[in-house]
Order: structure tokens, then C-alpha cells, then sequence
């Protein structure tokens, strides 16, 4: 069971307006969303939660589900390593050209290629993948949309769903080794999330970019774990509202964060 507290400074940078002249854009960048971020301090078992209502709402998940893809296929066999020959692009041209190649996991993590995980998808079927997906209590746990587009937004179909609270409980979980998941493979996905190194800490994360379901707007995500000297870390971030919310976006409002209390 968490303990929650509260890390006042740290949301103080979040909610209280500073002058733009001061200020790097991305400093603004939460107030310019309705930002859910959770932050849970492994170490210490306070949590910060700026807003506990945009928390508790479950949106669709868009690429962050790569994470539990991932984790799924390697424990199948379906992938071995995380720079091993894996995805044979399909032939059919998309508008992201990082998509139009052969890829490994480790490349197809990093440019989010979306074919290249609804295949994984498809070969670990419905039935295995209804099974991990009620094993790990992943948020709404509805694949009823279809195997290779459940995650996404898709109009015309009801998408599986998960807060930003779901997603710190199920990474922490992840780190305990709680999760029907073998250490090498949680180690093989460590190395893939690696996105920022400093001599202050390390940064693990996915972001994804999407649509809430019914179309209302946008979702932007970014979820993952922050090694900074003796502490860990598990936060999850998404953004709606405002112009153009993406992952990159609540990526940036995460990294200052971290940044700003000298911690990456």
C-alpha cells in the first residue's frame, strides 16, 4: 500500500504562473494542459499528485502500451533481443519514414513503430494477450476492440483504458518483481526505455500520442522511472486540452521537472 504525501516544491513549479521572460518554454508547457502527474518515491513512499481528479481518469494508453507489449512478446519467445533482427517491414509506405525498414526492438521502441507492435500483437493472439492483460490488472483490461488496435484510438471502437494512477501502481509493481515477468526481460526492457543519462540520474520512459476515445482532443503521455542516487521514482504524465498535446510534450513537462530539483 502507497503512503501518500505530498512533495510541496515540487509542485509548486507546476501550478504557480512565473514570468515568461524568466522562464524556458517547456516551464510552461503543464499549464498549458490539463495535466495529470503522478510521482511516487520508491525509496521514501510519499507520492505527489498535482491533480487527483485528471489522475484517476482513465484515457486511452496509445503507445505507453508498447511497455507491456514488449514484455509479453519476450516472455513468449516471440522476440529475443533487444538488438536482434525482429520486425520485417511489411512493404507499405507510412508517413513516419523510421517505419519503412527493417527494425530491431530496440530501434522499433525508440521510433514507436506502430506496425511493428501490432504484428508482435497479432502473433501473441487474443487469448494470451487477454490472459497477461487480466494477470497484471491493466486498467480497464478490455481488448475487445481488436488485437492489433485495442491500445490505440480508433473512433469507431471502445479502446482498452488506464490513469495515470494505474500506470505508476502497475511500473511499481513491475520493479518489485510482482508482474508474471522474468528478470531478463524486465532488464531487456530497461535497456530499451533508457532515454536520458546524467551524472545526476537515469531516465526510463515511453511516451504515446493519441486521441481521447470518442474524439474529444488529444491525449499526450509519458510514463516510466527515474533512478536518482539512492531513490527510484515511478511517475506517469498525461496531458489533454490546450493545442496539440503530445507525448513529447508531457516527455518535456517531466524532464524540467526532474531538471528543475536537481535530480536528472
Amino acid at each position: 500500500m502507497l503512503k501518500h504525501g505530498t512533495f510541496l516544491a515540487l509542485c509548486l513549479l507546476l501550478i504557480i504562473p512565473v514570468s515568461s521572460s524568466a522562464q524556458a518554454p517547456e516551464k510552461a508547457l503543464s499549464r498549458a494542459y490539463d495535466t495529470a502527474l503522478v510521482i511516487y518515491n520508491r525509496s521514501s513512499g510519499l507520492v505527489t499528485n498535482l491533480n487527483p481528479v485528471l489522475s484517476a481518469r482513465r484515457l486511452t494508453p496509445c503507445s505507453t502500451f508498447k511497455i507491456y507489449n514488449t514484455l509479453i512478446g519476450l516472455e513468449l519467445g516471440l522476440i529475443k533481443r533487444a538488438d536482434a533482427p525482429w520486425y520485417k517491414w511489411d512493404g507499405v509506405h507510412y508517413d513516419i519514414d523510421a517505419w519503412n525498414r527493417n527494425l530491431t526492438l530496440r530501434e522499433a521502441f525508440r521510433v514507436s513503430a506502430v506496425p511493428a507492435f501490432q504484428a508482435l500483437a497479432r502473433k501473441v493472439n487474443s487469448k494470451r494477450m487477454k490472459k497477461y492483460i487480466e494477470q497484471i490488472n491493466y486498467g480497464s483490461k478490455d481488448i475487445s476492440a481488436g488485437i492489433d488496435i485495442f491500445w490505440l484510438d480508433r473512433p469507431e471502437v471502445t479502446p482498452i483504458m488506464i490513469s495515470a494512477d494505474e500506470q505508476v501502481t502497475l511500473l511499481d509493481k513491475l520493479l518489485d518483481g510482482k508482474l508474471p515477468f522474468s528478470k531478463k526481460n524486465i532488464a531487456i526492457l530497461r535497456d530499451i526505455m533508457q532515454v536520458v543519462k546524467t551524472e545526476k540520474g537515469t531516465l526510463y520512459g515511453k511516451t504515446g500520442t493519441g486521441k481521447i476515445a470518442g474524439g474529444k482532443g488529444g491525449i499526450g503521455w509519458f510514463v516510466g522511472f527515474l533512478e536518482s542516487g539512492r531513490a527510484t521514482y515511478v511517475f506517469a504524465c498525461n496531458i489533454t486540452g490546450g493545442k496539440d498535446p503530445t507525448g513529447k510534450a508531457a516527455r518535456a513537462i517531466v524532464e524540467d521537472l526532474f531538471r528543475s530539483k536537481d535530480l536528472l
